[in-house]
């Protein structure tokens, strides 16, 4: 062990809110397992830097969606780390099938979204369990999406597994209170890669207008998801089973 510092797992770790995430954290003294599921080069970045922060740091790779392969992940961080503090599940995916194109998305996909964003959070979750109960004030903190809680431009499994995340969180945190705390954030429309994905060559002017509709006049970043997670966290002592929406004001402005 290294002096007082605490422990977390961050899932999806290797790029966007998990990489932010795994820097906070380390900034914060904390060591970190970061997970990562095909993106070895940027996992391998996050942990250099999460390192020159002065972290311990422990590279996984593990698709969440695979239930033996999160119990081995979490096997693994057991060998290194004697408890954990913290537990960000932020791995997700999606799908580009347009909301519309009913025909387009096949149950294969419809079922391979939730897989991961919804069963991995519960497989993980349960699969850290012992470590979690083994810290003094555990805490978890999952990924949902503003688009789980209102109607949005999102894919139909994406926005509904991100609604199914929201119940998950409260429901969780129901059932592990006292002991350990569980909360989500649902960041809306965010700065990077996701959203170039999904807005394609309309990004710049979309992104453009939804920063002008926004009181704070800008977008979500990464950075900022970061930050609420890490009060989570690390303040915030009597409050569990909450989402905090990330969206600079425009949900509650329109």
């Amino acid at each position: 062990m290294t002096g007082q510092r605490k422990m977390a797992l961050v899932t999806g770790a290797a790029s966007g809110i998990g990489a932010a995430a795994a820097l906070a954290l380390a900034r914060a003294g904390y060591d970190v397992a970061i997970n990562y599921s095909r993106s070895a080069g940027p996992a391998r970045e996050v942990a250099a830097q999460a390192q020159k922060l002065g972290a311990r740091t422990l590279l996984c790779q593990c698709d969440v969606a695979d239930d033996a392969g999160v119990r081995a992940m979490l096997n693994e961080v057991a060998t290194k780390f004697d408890r954990l503090d913290a537990l960000i599940n932020n791995a997700g995916t999606t799908t580009e099938v347009r909301p519309k194109d009913f025909d387009a998305m096949t149950v294969e996909e419809w079922d391979r979204v939730f897989a991961v964003n919804v069963r991995g959070i519960f497989s993980v979750t349960r699969a850290a369990l012992p470590l979690l109960r083994k810290a003094p004030h555990p805490v978890i903190v999952n990924t949902a999406s503003i688009v789980g809680l209102r109607p949005g431009p999102q894919p139909l499994p994406y926005a509904a597994s991100k609604a199914a995340v929201v119940n998950l969180t409260k429901t969780l945190a129901f059932n592990l209170g006292p002991e350990i705390r569980v909360n989500a954030v649902a960041p809306g429309w965010m700065e990077g890669d996701w959203m170039k994905r999904m807005l394609k060559d309309k990004y710049d002017d979309l992104m453009g207008r939804r920063a002008k509709l926004t009181p704070l006049k800008r977008v979500v970043t990464a950075e900022d998801v970061a930050e609420t997670m890490l009060s989570l966290i690390e303040g915030n002592r009597f409050v569990t089973g909450e989402i905090v929406v990330i969206d600079g004001g425009f949900s509650s402005s329109t």
